[in-house]
């Protein structure tokens, strides 16, 4: 267990009322820790908001060894906040800890890290509909040395932003574009890794789209561009035939909390659910022949995202009747209410902070 110090803000700054918009507010505390080869994690803290001082030379900036996750707290209509499923962002920092050579954390260490933090400065949780407190842990490294190798320094940080819909448009469903020039990830990369790098690579076709009108990337593979991997941050899942299809995780893929969540969910009121390639060709042709009754995105940022139209190449196929199907709508509902609170929890999938 960790024995974390805190030294609270002598400045709190002023919340607002109401919140809008994603990722743009940051409230008065962050979590700290640092690490050294040979000596391990130190020196948890949480101290008042504030910029890092680094050297130009520190590693992350020139060769990318860094990691971050992301998921919120709520706050419960008895008042008391909680997290939802942390456990498995602790399990999946150290999946992509592995992959970037970055020393892996105590399960229990980094919950216990954000469990105190949210604590804290839980009077930041908004309350609106649709709102919550975003929590963004990541670890850079930071040897000041310009050569590619592993650093034997990092500091993993957390920060806290209350956040609104991920989406101006909140529930509405949006329109997403099929990328068939530019690639996100392969096979053997770091796709099914939570790394700034990858989403660095889709910033290029999220440009190209948001251009055109539409709100995601729809991402197609890097070897024979024709199966579906992702969708912008999120995963991606088709309604075909009345099964819920999504893509099979294949190392390319990130491995959703929503996207088995939602997986989990469909098994449990009995609706027959496929994870497989998918490929682009099929997915038009169940779409031509009626047999595609909605698609949707997961993810923690915006938890589930109705999908109006697809464009391809030069076609536009609207999803439906472009409205929310009713297993979206029911997930939307089930798992923000079990977030929330407003739905008992099953599965002991939400944590009291």
């Amino acid at each position: 267990m960790l024995d974390i110090k805190i030294t609270k803000t002598e400045t709190p700054k002023a919340k607002p009322e109401h919140v809008t918009g994603f990722g743009k507010i940051f409230t008065d505390h962050m979590f700290v820790m640092n690490y050294e080869t040979g000596k391990g994690w130190f020196d948890p803290r949480i101290v008042p908001y504030q910029n890092l001082s680094l050297s130009p030379a520190s590693m992350v900036f020139h060769y990318g060894q860094e990691m971050f996750e992301g998921l919120k707290a709520y706050k419960g209509d008895d008042g008391k906040a909680y997290l939802f499923r942390p456990d498995m962002n602790a399990k999946r920092t150290n999946k992509t800890n592995e992959r970037l050579v970055i020393p892996e954390i105590p399960e229990e260490d980094f919950v216990q890290a954000i469990r105190e933090l949210v604590a804290v400065d839980q009077d930041w949780i908004p309350t609106d509909p649709g709102t919550s407190l975003y929590i963004r842990p990541f670890i850079i490294a930071t040897d000041d040395f310009l050569g590619v190798a592993p650093s034997d320094t990092y500091l993993f940080i957390i920060i806290l932003s209350p956040s609104g819909a991920y989406y101006a448009s909140g529930l509405d469903p949006v329109g997403i574009w099929i990328e068939d020039e530019y690639v996100r990830a392969v096979r053997g990369g770091m796709g099914f890794a939570k790394t700034g790098g990858n989403y660095a690579a889709s910033l290029i076709a999220q440009v190209k789209a948001h251009d055109a009108d539409y709100a995601q990337v729809l991402w197609l593979d890097g070897v024979e561009r024709k199966y579906i991997e992702e969708v912008g941050s999120m995963n991606i899942f088709f309604v075909i035939d009345d099964v819920v299809v999504t893509p099979m995780l294949n190392g390319s893929i990130l491995p959703g909390i929503t996207r088995d969540s939602t997986l989990f969910l469909c098994k449990q009121w009995g609706l027959k659910t496929e994870e497989r390639k998918v490929s682009v060709d099929e997915l038009i042709a169940a779409q031509k022949e009626g047999r595609l009754k909605e698609v949707f995105g997961t993810g923690t940022a915006a938890v589930i995202s109705p999908v109006g139209k697809l464009r391809y190449e030069d076609e536009v196929f609207t999803i439906g009747d472009g409205g929310i199907g009713p297993i979206t709508q029911k997930l939307y509902d089930t798992i923000t209410g079990i977030q929330t609170g407003k739905l008992p929890d099953e599965y002991g999938w939400r944590v009291e902070v």
